[in-house]
């Protein structure tokens, strides 16, 4: 079984492209971080970042269990990871096989949040939240940027249709497998 990573920032597109990719894939499972409650799990995003950005803080015992699970269950060939980390993480990173990250930018992945999540929020919540945007989440945002999109194997155009970014992935995963001497 073949796991693939997809990560972005938030709103950046990747449970878009996981759900596009297994549509595209067949015998393909899908797990997604958010799904998840990690021991570990980080609150306060600025001071992560004042404090050095330690991925490893998170124990993703739940996540792993599951890869493990699915790859011996045999059904599937692919396993797309819905997960923000790529080789960053080093209890996930044996698992992996190739790691992509969405790069979308940040004003498009704002709006995109506010879009999705504030459809119906006042003025003043949606004040609120940039606030607390530019105070802790841009930040971490950066930190991702920094640290996530150069582990990346892939970097694929957050701007593009969710369609056009699925076969873009899927293009590049083949040239890999075709590379190393696998398929997909």
């Amino acid at each position: 079984m073949q796991v693939i990573a997809i990560a972005a920032v938030t709103a950046g597109g990747k449970t878009t492209v996981v759900h596009e990719l297994q549509r595209r894939l067949p015998k393909t499972a899908a797990l997604h971080f958010d799904d998840y409650s990690f021991a570990g799990e980080v609150e306060d995003f600025h001071q992560w970042v004042l404090d050095g950005a330690d991925y490893n803080v998170w124990d993703l015992s739940p996540l792993e269990k599951d890869i493990l699970s699915l790859r011996d269950s045999g059904q599937y060939d692919h396993l797309l990871l819905d997960y923000p980390f790529a080789y960053c993480h080093d209890q996930i990173k044996p698992y992996i096989d190739f790691a992509v990250f969405i790069d979308t930018p940040l004003d498009i992945a704002l709006a995109r949040r506010v879009l999705r999540d504030f459809p119906d929020a006042s003025g003043e919540a949606i004040r609120r939240d940039m606030e607390t945007y530019l105070q802790y989440a841009r930040p971490a945002y950066m930190q991702m940027l920094k640290d996530i999109l150069p582990a990346s194997d892939y970097v694929a155009d957050g701007t593009k249709a969710p369609g056009d970014l699925a076969a873009e992935i899927m293009g590049a995963f083949q040239n890999r497998r075709a590379y190393t001497g696998g398929n997909l």
